[in-house]
């Protein structure tokens, strides 16, 4: 069989990316409410436990999208601000025709708002993130793979913004436990996330928890 050039490998990854987005928000959307809050709770819980978790002074969080039975991490936002952190939420402001995109300190979750793009953002005057400002991003998903790769919906956000948070901050990729494939296609655009965190386990395909 003759090799498959570039681009067209490139090609079909997308493709098979846009299928399995379909797929899993499917998936997603036909599981209840009440039963995705279970897992969302079991999933904070891990979270806590991460001695990451507990040393880190900042957080970045993602504010849960309901009607698309997003993990639901609210529970996280309060719990660490009882503790004393810093949490920072993403945002994409339009500029030049494209997004500056990034993280933005909330110091009172009641602020954010969705402002036209589909998520819960922070104020456009909160304070922005600079690198070395967070130790923790917190990343969404509609699929992920042990090796912390991750299909997102799409925007390119996280692949476009963790690189310039990470390092030194460490990424950790939630998802529900179905969620979880055995391989996930990537084309090098994507970035990997360093832990993956779902309601039954947690992956550490850098050895960031034995570091």
């Amino acid at each position: 069989m003759p090799d498959i050039d570039p681009e067209t490998l490139a090609d079909l990854r997308e493709r098979a990316k846009k299928q399995l987005r379909s797929r899993m928000r499917g998936v997603r959307l036909a599981i209840s409410a009440r039963a995705l809050g279970e897992r969302s709770a079991r999933i904070v819980e891990r979270l806590e436990a991460l001695s990451l978790f507990s040393t880190a002074g900042s957080v970045a969080l993602f504010w849960p999208m309901q009607a698309h039975h997003e993990v639901d991490l609210r529970a996280l936002d309060a719990a660490l601000r009882l503790a004393g952190k810093a949490i920072y939420y993403p945002f994409m402001d339009k500029s030049n025709g494209g997004y500056r995109t990034g993280f933005r300190r909330v110091d009172d979750a009641s602020l954010l708002e969705e402002r036209g793009r589909g998520f819960s953002e922070p104020p456009p005057d909160a304070p922005t993130a600079q690198r070395g400002d967070l130790e923790l991003v917190v990343v969404p998903a509609l699929a992920a793979a042990a090796d912390g790769q991750r299909i997102g919906y799409g925007a390119g956000f996280y692949d476009a913004t963790l690189p310039d948070v990470c390092p030194p901050a460490l990424s950790v990729v939630v998802a529900f436990d179905f969620q979880l494939l055995a391989e996930v296609p990537s084309t090098p655009r994507d970035v990997a996330c360093d832990l993956v965190v779902t309601d039954s386990r947690v992956i550490d395909p850098g050895g960031v928890l034995a570091s």
